[in-house]
């Protein structure tokens, strides 16, 4: 193009053959004895052609490939490469001729074969059919490739492909690139680059953005391929220095890329923890957040006290975007790193004082959880959060806290006293608290939610407090609230006001919670720091092998098998589960869905999160909205209503109210029973499997059912009800079938494979054959 104003007239003629004669017939400037009107049509071919002429041409291109003319050459690898993107197929028949380009000496005809062998690399990585095949072909030429960089990082001023005293970095970029995909998985391979990679991160100049773009490469190419430690710690190394470079744009990369590889080099990134944390002090906000989420992820148990220090000094500044993932972030490495829980409620404490108004349900429940569960801080934390709110009534999230505390253990902020190390505080008279209480209500910033929590911490503070006239006033709050247009607050203040004229059942009802029992799906917690995908610089799932994934496949026929992910984020094949049931390898599997698991509470409000720590126990009237327990799928709700069973972990009805149950399974005390209904129609039947606890001291855990039915049926199995059973306790799980073609066959028949565990024993599987009665 460079030539075009002394080519004026080969443009002209290739205007009009475009414009006479279409595409269609470009063939014939294909061969033609200009090379730039060759080029032209090379360029044209390669951006507007349609498929079928791309595989009409594909030869002629295939064919220019390998001629003497090196413009040529550097043309058609860029048109061979954008017609295999627009047909694949054609992929295999320019593989031999891209590693013919990646010998050429010529650097713009190896630069134009380098973009080629890429494309068709990751191109048959993302199909994920035959990437390891294409991959292979190209992996014999890693040792020349290697070499050729070796001589452009050691060459002397060459002044055609010089930039900025760099030997053609477009060249050295794209080769490492390529080694990056050679090297990706395959150990020898990548010990043929190592020590070009060390030379290359080491002597390259990186005063100016040139050598930045061949470092930032080759970092990423470290990282990428199996490379040893040391040459790892190099790369992030690099890194580090970029964090420290003036320019804005090589800071925000290093800190991108830093946060992808902290879980494969942990600690060679936490040695720039300092200048990390400078960037949260950035004018840029992009840096800013970028240094955040990378901060998140450094915290462990030796440096939890320094991240998060740092990480509240930064909350007191930050923009209000970041508080919410800040708030709920500190809050999960607070509950996972603390090195005490007094650390920890002081950790939240400041938290809610500093961000109150954004701390999600989530950590605020666990907060709460975490002073009910700890006896030895609640005089400590009640008193903390009394003086904090009396100097602060805007966050909301901290007046949530304080006002269930306050309810909860009012007696011990009366009693005063001191905590260790702490002052004696202040006398807190049974007035200041109820004054406190009236300030907020008649404040701005009394929300719904804020009306409910006090309502309910003023009725618990009733029978905490001695003085008969703030009961009294307490009383004339209730009765004023009995008209409220909040239904929620009028409902209970209704409630409230009518206990007081039963003391006796009002101390009964009004007495401390117990400690809630903390399980692990309840925690704030996501996935362990340690835990996260190994390969960060490809965010590519990769198919399990093929002998985990479908370990029945053979005894079951063509039945597909169905993968479903499990709750805790892993995936496991329902196929692996069962055999055919009828060893003819006819056979349909099937497992419950885990968005159904009883693992996975059901979404609530802000309200009924937090309410449902407010209420009371035993069968009196609560604080709280009734928070129902996780809504089954409508096939088991239907299936359990036919049944005449309840969605619940509690007893059901009667089996004589519904179908007859049949024992299938009975052993260590577990025993399953079978209920079996058919719709009217004959096409269909729902079956409601019953797990029962015979004992009265065992307990079994992780209890749960897969099933399979022959392949001309089609299973769908809900969750169970109950997963954990205690002595005498059942749990449900329901089963719909449904015949695929036809009427279902006069009687049913089920594998079920049966999994527990009794007393924290190991896990126990049980495979059993249930035909119906």
């Amino acid at each position: 193009m460079l030539l075009l104003d002394e080519n004026q007239e080969v443009l002209t003629l290739v205007t009009n053959s475009l414009k006479n004669r279409g595409l269609a017939d470009k063939s014939s400037d294909l061969n033609h004895s200009n090379q730039y009107i060759v080029g032209l049509a090379l360029c044209t071919l390669g951006n507007i052609a349609s498929v079928e002429m791309s595989r009409d041409l594909f030869t002629e291109v295939e064919s220019l490939l390998g001629t003497a003319n090196p413009y040529i050459r550097r043309k058609a690898a860029l048109c061979a490469m954008r017609i295999c993107r627009k047909v694949p197929d054609l992929q295999e028949h320019f593989l031999e001729k891209a590693k013919m380009l990646l010998s050429d000496r010529n650097h713009g005809v190896l630069l134009c074969g380098l973009t080629l062998a890429i494309d068709l690399c990751e191109h048959a990585e993302e199909s994920e059919d035959g990437a390891e095949g294409v991959i292979e072909t190209f992996r014999p030429l890693a040792g020349g490739l290697v070499r050729t960089l070796k001589s452009l990082t050691t060459s002397g001023y060459a002044p055609e492909h010089d930039v900025s005293g760099i030997t053609d970095p477009f060249l050295q970029v794209k080769i490492l690139r390529f080694l990056r995909v050679l090297g990706r998985g395959d150990s020898a391979t990548s010990e043929l680059m190592n020590d070009i990679l060390a030379q290359v991160a080491t002597n390259t100049e990186s005063s100016k953005n040139v050598g930045n773009a061949i470092l930032y490469e080759a970092v990423l190419t470290i990282l990428d391929i199996e490379a040893d430690s040391g040459l790892r710690v190099l790369g992030v190394n690099i890194l580090g220095k970029f964090l420290a470079n003036k320019d804005n744009n090589i800071r925000y990369v290093a800190l991108n890329t830093l946060l992808k590889v902290v879980a494969v080099e942990p600690n060679a990134v936490q040695r720039h923890r300092n200048t990390i944390l400078e960037c949260l002090r950035d004018p840029d906000i992009s840096i800013r957040r970028r240094a955040l989420d990378l901060s998140f992820t450094l915290i462990n148990e030796s440096n939890v006290r320094v991240l998060v220090r740092e990480l509240l000094a930064f909350l007191e500044v930050a923009d209000n975007e970041f508080k919410p993932v800040m708030t709920t972030q500190i809050g999960i490495a607070a509950d996972r790193f603390a090195p005490n829980k007094r650390w920890h409620v002081d950790t939240m404490l400041r938290v809610l004082k500093l961000a109150g108004s954004y701390v999600k349900e989530q950590i605020l429940s666990s907060f709460v959880r975490l002073i009910a569960t700890t006896p030895e801080l609640q005089t400590y934390a009640v008193q903390k959060l009394y003086a904090s709110l009396k100097e602060d009534i805007t966050q909301e999230g901290l007046t949530l806290a304080a006002a269930w505390v306050i309810g909860e253990y009012g007696d011990a902020l009366l009693r005063g006293g001191q905590y260790e190390e702490e002052e004696l505080v202040k006398e807190v008279r049974e007035s200041d608290i109820i004054d406190l209480f009236m300030n907020i209500l008649n404040s701005t910033y009394a929300t719904q939610t804020v009306t409910e929590y006090i309502t309910t911490a003023a009725m618990k503070l009733s029978v905490r407090m001695s003085d008969p006239a703030q009961v009294e006033r307490i009383r004339r709050f209730l009765a004023s609230r009995t008209a409220d247009l909040n239904v929620e607050v009028q409902q209970r203040a209704v409630e409230y006001t009518n206990l007081f004229g039963y003391d006796q059942i009002r101390r009964g009802v009004l007495e401390r919670m117990p400690p809630p029992e903390i399980r692990e799906e309840q925690r704030v917690l996501g996935e362990p720091t340690n835990k996260r995908q190994s390969r960060m610089l490809k965010d590519k799932s990769k198919k399990p092998p093929k002998q985990t994934e479908d370990m029945l496949l053979d005894l079951m026929g063509d039945a597909a098998p169905t993968t479903t992910p499990a709750v805790n984020g892993t995936s496991q094949n329902t196929a692996d589960l069962l055999a055919d049931i009828l060893g003819g390898g006819d056979s349909s599997v099937s497992s419950p869905a885990p968005s159904q698991a009883p693992s996975q509470p059901a979404p609530s409000s802000n309200t009924s999160a937090m309410m449902d720590l407010l209420g009371s126990n035993g069968a009196a009237p609560s604080a709280r909205p009734q928070v129902q327990s996780p809504a089954s799928t409508s096939a088991s709700q239907d299936l359990l209503g036919g049944l005449g069973g309840a969605a619940s972990p509690a007893p059901a009805a009667s089996p004589s109210a519904g179908p007859t149950a049949h024992t299938a399974f009975s052993k260590d005390d577990l025993v399953l029973t079978l209920q079996a209904q058919r719709n009217p129609n004959g096409t269909g039947a729902q079956v409601l499997a019953r797990f029962r606890n015979a004992s009265n001291f065992n307990r079994f855990t992780s209890v749960g059912l897969q099933a399979a039915v022959p392949k001309s049926q089609r299973l769908q199995l809900s969750a169970i009800t109950k997963a954990d059973l205690d002595g005498g306790e059942e749990g449900t799980q329901g089963m719909k079938i449904a015949a695929i073609n036809g009427p279902l066959p006069p009687k049913l028949r089920l594998r079920l494979r049966i999994t527990y565990s009794k007393d924290g024993a190991a896990p126990v599987t049980e495979q059993v054959d249930w035909t119906e009665p």
